[in-house]
């Protein structure tokens, strides 16, 4: 896909957060993998008003192209991400509001339901806390991510990982709906956790999940 297509595909990707509920205002951000580095949102601009020209361009050093806007405060993880993790070439962070209320309780999103192994895991981790923008927050992040596509970050909100735009967009939802649904089912009760040998057949079955 060229810069121009994948500029455009985070802005896509960007203003649907407000579409699917998976955040307010410039909350969160997205990025994909260049050559160089990768492109992500800027810091601060409503999703609405962006154009490609808006999307940053940043090297795996920290450095954004001479005249772009500055990153996303969350570049760092961002970045940390694509050199650690080879086959992930899309990142979509949000506020979610039912993930990031279970974020807030600093616990992880446990086996209550199969699809919990859609995010690569029999949970979905909870990172420790540090403050947004970090090296503490990616040092985190990168550790509760070890294994798995997605995580929630303490008190916080969520990160999800793809091979492009779309899959860490259809993550971040995936991520949201099962923590909306996990809190309801700990409204009405106590919800009864599938067991690892369980969660090991659907992690199995889950890596031809959706395969013609």
């Amino acid at each position: 896909m060229s810069h121009t297509s994948l500029r455009t595909a985070i802005i896509t990707a960007a203003r649907s957060l407000h579409e699917r509920q998976l955040g307010t205002g410039t909350a969160g951000n997205v990025s994909a993998r260049i050559a160089q580095g990768y492109l992500i949102t800027p810091t601060g601009v409503d999703y609405e008003t962006l154009t490609p020209a808006h999307i940053v361009s940043m090297d795996l050093r920290g450095n954004r192209a001479k005249g772009d806007l500055k990153p996303s405060s969350e570049w760092r993880f961002h970045q940390d991400i694509y050199i650690a993790r080879a086959e992930v070439s899309a990142i979509v962070h949000t506020h979610s509001p039912y993930a990031t209320a279970l974020a807030c309780t600093r616990q992880d999103l446990p086996a209550f339901h199969y699809m919990v192994a859609g995010a690569g895991g029999a949970s979905v981790r909870c990172a420790e806390y540090a403050t947004y923008g970090t090296q503490a927050l990616s040092d985190h992040a990168l550790a509760a991510l070890s294994g798995r596509r997605a995580c929630l970050l303490a008190n916080h909100g969520v990160i999800a990982l793809g091979a492009d735009v779309a899959a860490a967009l259809n993550m971040a939802q995936l991520v949201e709906e099962l923590a909306k649904q996990y809190l309801l089912s700990r409204m009405a009760g106590a919800p009864v956790l599938l067991g690892d040998a369980e969660m090991e057949v659907n992690l199995e079955k889950f890596k031809d999940y959706g395969k013609q």
